[in-house]
């Protein structure tokens, strides 16, 4: 049985969403998608300048899990900037702070709780 889906904690939503090297029509660009929980890692670890511990801390991630989503984002970062690729922020396991993720219907709702819980008030009506 595979582990249950754990999402990464995000404290919020980024401004901007798409980069793009300039001069370069979009039919023409390559697209890299950096996920939401991919620039919460880079935004804490590179700009708040937090040990990884305490991002992981923060993200509610194992300090392993950050190292790979670390070194993911980076990565794609690099090819983007190196290759002139386009830059999209996009999806990825995550929830926004006041938010949970409910582990029967897979949607994150809007609540009091911790990012997980087991069932969300929408589940609970349905049993009913």
């Amino acid at each position: 049985m595979p582990r249950p889906y754990k999402p990464r904690q995000v404290s919020a939503m980024p401004r901007f969403t798409y980069f793009k090297p300039t001069g370069i029509p979009m039919p023409l660009l390559e697209e890299i998608v950096l996920t939401i929980d991919e620039v919460e890692a880079l935004r804490l670890k590179d700009i708040e300048k937090l040990e990884q511990h305490d991002c992981a801390v923060r993200m509610n991630v194992a300090q392993s899990t950050l190292q790979r989503i670390l070194v993911s984002a980076h990565e794609k970062v690099a090819r983007a900037i190196i290759e002139g690729k386009a830059l999209r922020i996009h999806g990825g396991p995550y929830t926004l702070e006041g938010e949970f993720f409910c582990l029967r219907c897979n949607r994150r709702r809007r609540g009091a709780g911790g990012p997980i819980k087991e069932h969300c008030p929408e589940c609970n009506k349905k049993e009913e």
